[in-house]
């Protein structure tokens, strides 16, 4: 039999099989190969009283953090306020879900709750949509008709920062379940992470997963050339560079640092381009 993993905690796998959502374990031979993650395809078989994974089919793709496979899309849910709109913590997202060949969308949330900021947080809305990303708006307990369309037949990962209103958004779309929902934390200006394992959620006639919050993001796994094939307002711009192997910081005659200067590549993603691959330059190897 082949399921999707749709769950799992601990060394307990729930796989969704003809609708039906079946408890295995991980069988001794896979237990010595790679780790199964949720959105796994698995061959698993009964055995007596139980089920077993036999086998991991190949991936699509997959993404580290969070640990989730065969992914369509990513939807990087961003508040307004509390916590505050970060365009670093949005690129440097997109970078990580680019690299893992899955689609990011951006989700605004806590508009309504935003005074002061506003025109600033719709500038950055702005220069993201001029830039070519899919950007939604959306409203707590207002169910979005793009989002519903965005939802079906997919497989979608949210991320983002926590206490942005990734399990709220969760329970608008489907209110046969609640996941859990803290306040943001006053002292730490940031949400408490409610979400304890990653877990695929039938929304709008699709998946979703809502995945543990994090405080940090780990680019130890990429290297310079697949750090800058991940920023894709450079699409279209890269090839005109005088060097094929153009970091777009110190070369000469780079094409995007012209694009910055001409206003055709977004300054405020370049800037966080620059910062990331710093990180990756300045990393030490590992041993």
């Amino acid at each position: 039999m082949v399921g999707r993993v749709v769950k799992i905690i601990s060394n307990q796998f729930e796989v969704l099989y003809e609708n039906e959502a079946i408890k295995c374990v991980a069988m001794g031979k896979i237990r010595l190969q790679k780790q199964i993650v949720v959105g796994d395809f698995v061959e698993f078989e009964k055995f007596d009283s139980q089920y077993g994974i036999q086998k991991i089919l190949p991936r699509t793709n997959e993404m580290i953090r969070p640990m989730i496979a065969n992914v369509d899309q990513a939807m990087i849910i961003m508040s307004a306020v509390e916590p505050d709109f970060s365009c670093q913590l949005i690129d440097r997202l997109c970078i990580l879900v680019n690299h893992a060949n899955i689609k990011p969308i951006i989700v605004v949330t806590k508009l309504d709750k935003c005074d002061k900021d506003l025109v600033r947080v719709n500038r950055y809305i702005d220069d993201y949509r001029k830039s070519g990303y899919k950007i939604i708006c959306a409203t707590k307990g207002v169910k979005n008709l793009e989002l519903i369309e965005l939802f079906k037949d997919k497989i979608t990962v949210l991320t983002g920062q926590s206490g942005a209103g990734k399990s709220t958004l969760i329970n608008t779309y489907n209110t046969d379940f609640e996941i859990h929902t803290q306040p943001i934390s006053k002292a730490l200006g940031r949400g408490k992470h409610t979400t304890r394992h990653t877990q695929l959620f039938k929304v709008c006639d699709g998946y979703v997963a809502d995945t543990p919050g994090f405080s940090s993001l780990d680019f130890e796994f990429m290297n310079v050339t697949e750090v800058e094939a991940a920023v894709s307002d450079f699409n279209g711009h890269r090839d005109n560079c005088k060097f094929r192997d153009c970091k777009h910081h110190n070369e000469p005659n780079c094409a995007i640092k012209e694009g910055v200067e001409a206003k055709t590549v977004s300054k405020i993603r370049y800037i966080n381009y620059i910062d990331v691959l710093k990180i990756v330059m300045n990393k030490k190897e590992k041993y």
